[in-house]
């Protein structure tokens, strides 16, 4: 009888072996495109990686690379480099930055951080944590926003918290309650802001931005804004761009300006923003703002200067290609050649598109991605070869 049962754990211990590696053949080989020509001199920005969220429960977020030295865009370059991660990335990339020699890639319905080499996108660890959304850093710490319960529309749904994660050990060393259901964040001094959206409750969004006393890791103030906050951004001269992004009936989306000083609302745009990202004192903002009464999104570009605080452009591209644009799902700008990059995400369960536009908004390049490209983080360090 014991020799039987032994003979039953080990075929049970040779199958989860078996079923937790992956073989070669299950391996989706990154595919590589030339979209630009080889520049031997790119300057002190060698690439960017890109994330795709993937449609959520499909665990297809992916990794792509592009070189500037080469001029060579890669798909899918994470399950190559990673085979023994069974799960690959895991499901919806909902943020990536870089922090020291590590690149973080936030896998929201994974609910964990996955840390990277960013010099070979070869796993390092992860950090769980529950519903997690976006990523900050200052000195030691990384600062994630989780929305803390299940993915689930729930009038009851809980308060949201900042998760503070030491980066040198990876391991969540506090955590600070916050509004409900917390997104992107930005530092200012010693104070961390947090956009409380309150989206697992509609109707009833939070409309508060919380303010963080670093030194003590606790809440200090709500800033009331407006409803369902989404986006920040902060500026050279102190003011964090707030993005609402309303109802989806009758409240329209809004832009807003805090600033960090009195931490007092100075400012409201009648611009809508789904996503912005700065650039020196220039906000490139654009907007899918879905209408339940149209049943359509309406899209626009804009460009806001932060030290006029001044609306300066309705368009910033200008070639007329934005019509090949299904919807906008990202946006970044190279900081040191001011390129500009649109994402498209298409239906979201198929590859997207990737455009690249000169600073005076004409189309450089396009390339197909992964499904729903959304996260691009530029690196001045060149992706080391596998091979």
């Amino acid at each position: 009888m014991r020799r039987l049962l032994s003979t039953i754990l080990f075929i049970l211990f040779v199958m989860v072996c078996i079923t937790a590696c992956r073989d070669d053949d299950d391996i989706i080989p990154s595919t590589s495109t030339q979209v630009i020509y080889p520049d031997a001199d790119p300057g002190e920005i060698m690439g960017f990686f890109l994330l795709n969220e993937g449609n959520m429960g499909s665990n297809k977020a992916t990794l792509d690379y592009f070189d500037y030295e080469t001029g060579v865009y890669t798909k899918n370059i994470f399950a190559e480099r990673n085979p023994g991660v069974v799960k690959e990335l895991g499901d919806v990339g909902n943020d990536i930055q870089i922090y020291g020699n590590k690149l973080y890639a936030v896998i929201n319905c994974s609910h964990f951080v996955e840390v990277m080499d960013i010099n070979t996108a070869k796993h390092i660890d992860v950090v769980s944590i529950p519903n997690c959304r976006y990523i900050v850093f200052k000195d030691k710490y990384a600062y994630v926003s989780s929305y803390a319960g299940p993915v689930e529309i729930n009038p009851n749904a809980r308060l949201g918290y900042v998760a503070k994660v030491d980066t040198a050990s990876l391991k969540v060393v506090s955590e600070c309650v916050v509004g409900y259901q917390p997104d992107e964040m930005v530092i200012a001094g010693n104070k961390l802001y947090v956009a409380n959206s309150g989206g697992y409750r509609v109707p009833n969004y939070d409309k508060t931005v919380s303010v963080i006393d670093l030194n003590t890791f606790e809440e200090i103030k709500k800033i009331n804004v407006a409803i369902n906050l989404h986006r920040l951004e902060l500026d050279r001269y102190g003011n964090i761009w707030v993005s609402s992004r309303g109802d989806y009936y009758n409240i329209p989306s809004k832009t807003y300006v805090i600033n960090s000083l009195t931490d007092e609302v100075t400012d409201e745009f009648d611009l809508p923003c789904s996503n912005m990202t700065r650039s020196g004192d220039s906000i490139y903002v654009y907007s899918t703002e879905w209408s339940y009464i149209s049943n359509k999104n309406t899209i626009s570009y804009a460009i806001i200067n932060t030290e006029t605080k001044k609306i300066v452009d309705r368009n910033f591209i200008k070639d007329g290609t934005k019509e090949n644009i299904t919807i906008p799902y990202g946006v970044a700008v190279n900081p040191e050649s001011k390129e500009i990059f649109v994402t498209d995400a298409k239906n979201y369960v198929t590859p997207g598109r990737l455009h690249c536009y000169a600073p005076n908004g004409i189309l450089k390049w396009s390339v197909t991605t992964g499904d729903i490209p959304a996260h691009i983080v530029f690196t001045n360090k060149k992706l080391q070869s596998i091979n």
